[in-house]
Order: C-alpha cells, then sequence, then structure tokens
C-alpha cells in the first residue's frame, strides 16, 4: 500500500513539474493564424486581422459555392468551385506579397544610397531614417513616415527599428534595419563604407533575380494556364444542363475529385520546381 501511495505521488509531482517545466506545443490553428497573419503583412495589409481575412475567404466561397449550385444545380460542381472562390482571396493576397516584394527589391538600393549620403552628410541614424521619408523611394515612404513620427513621439530608437520591420515585412529590410542597429549600439566609422557594400549587392541581387524571373515567367503562365484550362471548360460546360448534372452521380463526382486533386499536386509541384529562392526574415 506505501508503495503505490509513493507511486502515486510520486506520477502526481512529475505532472505538476510537467505543466510548467515542459514548453507547450503551439496549437494547429494558432500556427495557421500566424502563417495568415505573416502573409497579410507581407503584402501590405497588416492592419487587417487573420481572423477578418479568414472570415473574407469563407464568404467568398460560400458565394461561389451558392451561384454555381444555382446555375448548374450540381452539388458536386458547386463545391468544387466553392472551394476555388475561398482559395481567390489567398491567391490575391499572395500575387500582392510577390509583386511588393519586388517592388521593396528594386528601390531598396536607391534606399541605402540616400541613407550612406545622409550619414556622410553628418546627420545621425534616426534623422537619417526619418529623411527616407521624403527624399526615400516611393513604396518605402509610408514606412518611413510612421518611424519618424514613432521616434519623435517616443524617442525610443530599438523599438521604433521594432515597429519599422513590421511594417515593411521584409528580408532585405530587415538585413538592413539589423545593420544599423548594430552600428548604433557599437559605433564605428565604417557604417558608410558597410552601406555602400550593401548597396551594390542589392543591385547586384536585384538583377540577377530580375532576369531568372523574365527567363521563368512564360513557364510558370503556362502551366498556370494548363491548370486552369480543365475548369474553365467545366464552368462554360453549366450551361448544358443536361451535361453538367453527369457529375451528380457517384461516378462523376469520383471523377471531380480525382480532378481536383490532381490539379493541386500539379500546380503545388509546378509553384515548387519553379519557385525561386527568397531570403528569409531574421530576427523577425
Amino acid at each position: 500500500m506505501g508503495v503505490l501511495a509513493g507511486l502515486g505521488l510520486g506520477v502526481g509531482l512529475l505532472l505538476i513539474w510537467s505543466a510548467f517545466a515542459l514548453p507547450r506545443p503551439t496549437p494547429r490553428v494558432r500556427r495557421h493564424r500566424s502563417r495568415v497573419a505573416d502573409l497579410l503583412a507581407r503584402a501590405g495589409l497588416g492592419h487587417i486581422s487573420s481572423s477578418a481575412f479568414l472570415t473574407l475567404c469563407v464568404v467568398t466561397g460560400c458565394s461561389a459555392a451558392l451561384l454555381v449550385q444555382v446555375l448548374t444545380r450540381t452539388p458536386p460542381v458547386a463545391l468544387v468551385f466553392g472551394a476555388m472562390g475561398g482559395y481567390l482571396p489567398v491567391l490575391v493576397v499572395a500575387s500582392r506579397a510577390r509583386r511588393r516584394r519586388r517592388d521593396f527589391a528594386e528601390v531598396w538600393p536607391e534606399a541605402v544610397d540616400n541613407l550612406a549620403s545622409a550619414v556622410r552628410a553628418g546627420l545621425s541614424l534616426p534623422d537619417a531614417l526619418a529623411q527616407l521619408s521624403v527624399r526615400g523611394p516611393g513604396p518605402l515612404r509610408s514606412s518611413f513616415e510612421a518611424f519618424a513620427l514613432d521616434y519623435q513621439v517616443t524617442g525610443r530608437f530599438g523599438e521604433c527599428l521594432d515597429r519599422l520591420k513590421n511594417r515593411l515585412a521584409d528580408p532585405v529590410g530587415d538585413r538592413v534595419i539589423e545593420g544599423l542597429r548594430v552600428a548604433r549600439e557599437v559605433g564605428g566609422g565604417e557604417l558608410g563604407r558597410l552601406l555602400r557594400n550593401l548597396s551594390g549587392y542589392l543591385r547586384d541581387e536585384a538583377r540577377t533575380r530580375s532576369e531568372l524571373e523574365a527567363r521563368q515567367a512564360w513557364t510558370v503562365n503556362g502551366a498556370r494556364l494548363a491548370v486552369a484550362a480543365p475548369w474553365l471548360v467545366l464552368l462554360m460546360m453549366s450551361f448544358q444542363p443536361s451535361v453538367i448534372r453527369r457529375y451528380a452521380s457517384p461516378t462523376g463526382t469520383i471523377v471531380l475529385l480525382f480532378a481536383a486533386g490532381a490539379c493541386v499536386v500539379a500546380y503545388r509541384l509546378m509553384m515548387r520546381i519553379g519557385r525561386l529562392p527568397h531570403d528569409r526574415r531574421i530576427l523577425s
């Protein structure tokens, strides 16, 4: 009896210790929401909450499914197009994020040159960053304008840099900002040379990436058209009730599911093969 009591006490103490000492696994929903929030931030839509965006996806999917159901009166076809409609906002935001990253990659060398000129002219780092809201490239001005306002209100350079990183949500911006943070904390007279070297590196990288994207653009667009073509044909067939209702049968449903799965696998495989490597955000 004493052995059982001691064993029970030991197990209880072990459970209490594990509740406080062991790391808790991140729930899948929380990871999914953080991924959505990161996508919105990279697209410049950080002011939109993840829940609002997911609600938009659900509403878009339900609306598409309802519209196709009214046209075809075929539930399997309506469900397929509803899934496509629900994923449409994700495609739009992802495209916006890619376009925003390309725009930033083109203008960051100019912004770094402006910083180097301002530092060489004797401006402090906060003032050099703040003047980018006026003299900097257009796509970056709003973010640096918010930085200038934050620094004017708080005077805390580190916290303002953190907010600037969150607004930009850009890997190149992370490198520039972390370099400025180190230069601010450590000091030294090599900041101008560092910025000039970084500007040259960013120009070479942007030029190389632009050439690669131009060469592979026709291949990627052709693959996307090949994936979309069967569903455009199916949508045109929706205006022929005698034909489209054949997909309401079990065999038609299996054909639709198999085709949808094949298109998803082919699209993901195509995107993975044709994807160029991107820099990851650091210390974000």
